[in-house]
């Protein structure tokens, strides 16, 4: 039995009875069989103001009569917190590509509140907070005073038999431009020039009453001097969805963040805790699971949760594709028995609209794996959660349709040297399905709560991704939230399986998602901190167990393996044979080089990632995130010699040209102008980061906090000076290349240099002038002058001979200025 649709014919039979008994005069009740049916207590407008109207039960009942909109709030939800999501339902062409359809834009707390004949609508902050048995709460609620979003009279109040709900309009509310719940953020009105809502045109679609939130979708038309598209009808249409979800009576017991382990937050000041200052709390985001069986979860069975966590395919996922969405879910179901649960996490079909014809993706009471028709190149894995305790109630992964053309190229660039099923723009559907799975769970960890971890990638060796058994059965990474992709370490002959090229869960996701949902029964959120902290320290001396999301120069994106200068060396052999092929891997007869274009594209992108992964080791600084039980340091610089290692790698891999990246076969076909602007650009960028302002100004600190690791920039400077110059000295031509690159160092070292280098310094805030690194450079220009003075009587080759005259003008200029 439907319980929703007999409960709303029941409700619409009494609003029919009670609209015709408030135009009999006189009429008390209706005799039917000689019972007499009492007249319902309430205000007797009540019964005027919903008739004729549809009405729908749910946590609020709606009544919608044409394009009136009423609500129905129950006098128990008064002061009760609801959080009211507004998304993006849909949108036009050209609008910007990370708001598609079903993105979450704003998400705030609302109370209904009653003020003698009113209702206000307010915002509810939840950022500080004080037990209410706590004197000092008083302070907080003055110094928290809520908004009124909108203050909404009192139409009617329904009979006591129906729960004496308060009937108010929401019709302009709903289908106005109200801004405090629009789709349509500020940003995006002043990028097109938005002037206001058409109201002829804008309307809402209709308004859904669940037991738990009610759904309005709203199509709403903007007129606009610089629409998105279709720039002469000077407008554009959207759709924008609200719902509006009753948050837990009893708020999910929170469990404290810990900067050890990945955890996406929330966080709160809480005035009412015994700290001499205004201390925050910090909650992790996670789902509500708990065990069906407490006592066998407590003896260390595995139990089902009571309610597990579910995701519903997209209707629109193409069907040979949803094999791959689902077993991407699915792949978490280990991690969770980590936490002590079975089947804590499902992947299924929508029903049919036979089956359940109320199943809407925008119900707050479903999650979706959705399919986005867009040109976006990309994924995300957003989710919803109280802001009180971090419980995610909602969750709506997007897979972005041109994204599959991400992964095509990145599977060809980084592993069709070794992987022959990567060599074509036609992938296998096992190759391409694989690929997407794993990123379908990447996406599913962020939903689950997880951020990105950047260093689990450098747990491994860089040489055993080469070992075929290790890299089918750990991936790339020690977890599956790195942005670590394909494997292109891994050699051609090194025989690894196809799709043992592809990342993977490790074992940082198994571990992770035990800290953060296993249960401790009858214990606080301050005491469970112990077992908590306990499984820290028990894995502390396993790298795999790491977590950091950035800064530090093995926390990188796209990067893997422990050494970086390895590793990069590894993938610049692939990237050659690459090269070397891609015009042939991307050849389709009947069609021009626009594929090709594109690869080459890339490839030069990915040249440009494993050379940065290597720049970054100098002047880098290793982070081990501890707590104050922990021993040894938290911040300890990259040793010196690995520095080293670095630079020389840039020697023979950036600043010795690596003329394979200009092919001549690719580019007689996609066009060689511009190429060699690219690739000397390409160096110079790399010459520019060294010689930063920022960078030599963290060196000389370092040299003054750690000088058994430091690299003095006094012997820095001049090591990077004699990579780009060589030895000036016995040159008999210099190339157009190396010009260049000669003439990027001398710029460099002029602004660092010169007076106004302390406002325009590469590195906005990097204090050169109170360093050393001024006289350094300065003295190397110096030096540069009087050898490249020598080398200009010496050498014949005439480029050479004006480019180094030239050269002598500009350190003149530097060092006289």
């Amino acid at each position: 039995m439907n319980t929703r649709a007999t409960n709303r014919g029941r409700r619409s039979r009494l609003v029919a009875l009670l609209a015709s008994l408030a135009f009999v005069p006189g009429c008390a009740a209706l005799q039917s069989g000689g019972d007499e049916t009492p007249t319902p207590t309430g205000d007797g407008s009540w019964a005027s103001a919903v008739s004729g109207a549809e009405t729908d039960d749910g946590v609020i009942t709606v009544h919608r009569r044409g394009d009136d909109i009423l609500f129905e709030v129950p006098p128990e939800l008064l002061g009760r917190d609801f959080l009211w999501i507004t998304r993006l339902a849909a949108v036009p062409p050209g609008f910007p590509g990370f708001t598609p359809a079903g993105v979450s834009v704003e998400e705030q707390v609302m109370r209904f509140e009653q003020r003698d004949d009113q209702l206000l609508l307010r915002v509810i902050s939840t950022s500080e907070y004080a037990d209410p048995s706590e004197p000092i709460s008083l302070s907080v609620v003055a110094n928290n005073f809520p908004a009124i979003v909108e203050a909404f009279d009192i139409e009617a109040t329904a009979p006591d038999s129906l729960g004496g709900g308060l009937v108010i309009d929401m019709t302009d509310f709903l289908s106005g431009d109200t801004r405090a719940i629009s789709a349509l953020s500020e940003g995006s009105r002043s990028q097109f020039g938005v002037r206001g809502l058409d109201a002829d045109r804008s309307f809402v679609e209709r308004v859904s009453a669940y037991p738990e939130n009610v759904e309005v979708r709203q199509t709403q038309t903007f007129n606009a001097g610089d629409p998105p598209s279709n720039a002469q009808a000077q407008s554009f249409t959207i759709q924008a969805s609200q719902s509006i979800v009753l948050l837990p009576e009893e708020p999910m017991r929170p469990r404290y963040a810990d900067p050890r382990v990945g955890y996406f937050s929330v966080s709160r000041i809480n005035y009412g805790l015994d700290e001499l200052k205004a201390a925050e709390q910090r909650f992790i985001r996670r789902w509500r699971l708990e065990p069906s069986d407490p006592a066998a979860y407590a003896r260390g069975e595995l139990v089902d949760p009571v309610e597990p966590i579910v995701y519903y395919i997209d209707p629109a996922t193409p069907p040979k594709w949803r094999p791959w969405v689902i077993q991407g879910v699915l792949d978490w179901l280990p991690a969770f028995e980590a936490a002590g649960f079975s089947n804590a996490i499902q992947a299924l079909e929508p029903p049919s609209p036979e089956e359940d014809p109320e199943w809407d993706p925008e119900d707050v009471r479903y999650s979706t794996v959705r399919w986005a028709a867009s040109e976006t190149r990309n994924a995300q894995g957003p989710s919803t959660s109280d802001p009180r305790t971090g419980e995610i109630i909602e969750s709506d992964i997007v897979w972005y349709h041109n994204h599959m053309r991400s992964y095509r190229n990145r599977l060809m660039l980084e592993t069709g040297a070794a992987n022959p099923l990567a060599r074509t723009l036609d992938m296998p559907e096992e190759l391409m399905g694989e690929a997407m799975r794993q990123v379908i769970a990447h996406e599913i960890g962020h939903a689950l709560g997880l951020p990105h971890n950047m260093i689990a990638s450098s747990s491994y060796p860089t040489e055993s991704l080469r070992d075929p058994a290790f890299a089918a059965a750990n991936g790339v990474s020690a977890s599956v939230m790195d942005y670590a992709r394909q494997n292109y370490v891994a050699q051609p002959g090194d025989g690894l399986a196809p799709t043992a090229y592809i990342r993977q869960l490790g074992v940082y996701d198994h571990y992770s998602i035990e800290w953060g949902y296993r249960v401790y029964p009858n214990t606080t959120p301050e005491e469970e901190r112990f077992y908590l902290n306990e499984m820290i320290k028990n894995h502390a001396h396993d790298r795999r167990f790491k977590f950091l999301g950035g800064g530090d120069p093995r926390a990188q994106t796209e990067d893997m393996g422990d050494d970086a200068v390895l590793s990069s060396t590894y993938g610049i052999q692939n990237l050659q044979i690459v090269a070397e092929n891609l015009v042939n891997w991307t050849s389709t007869a009947g069609r021009d080089y626009s594929d090709l274009e594109e690869l080459y594209g890339e490839l030069l992108g990915q040249w440009n990632r494993y050379v940065n992964h290597v720049v970054s080791l100098i002047g880098g600084v290793h982070i081990d995130t501890k707590t104050a039980d922990e021993i040894g340091a938290v911040y300890e610089a990259v040793p010196r010699a690995r520095q080293e290692e670095a630079l020389e790698f840039l020697r023979t891999q950036v600043f010795v040209t690596p003329l394979w990246l200009n092919n001549p076969e690719i580019l007689e076909r996609i066009g060689p102008v511009g190429a060699a602007g690219s690739l000397a650009g390409r160096q110079g960028r790399v010459v520019a980061s060294l010689m930063s302002s920022g960078r030599l100004v963290d060196m000389a600190e370092i040299e003054l906090t750690q000088p058994d690791n430091a690299w003095p920039v006094a012997e820095y400077v001049p090591a990077v000076r004699d990579a780009v110059f060589g030895d000036l000295g016995s040159v008999a031509a210099v190339d157009a290349y190396r010009r260049a690159l000669h003439r990027q160092w001398v710029a460099v070292a002029g602004s660092l240099v010169a007076p106004e280098a302390d406002e325009t310094a590469f590195d906005a805030g990097s204090d050169v002038a109170s360093s050393d690194v001024r006289a350094l450079v300065r003295a190397e220009l110096d030096e540069l002058r009087d050898d490249v003075d020598r080398a200009a009587r010496r050498v014949t080759h005439q480029p050479t001979r004006v480019h180094f005259a030239d050269l002598l003008i500009r350190i003149d200029a530097i060092l006289e200025g």
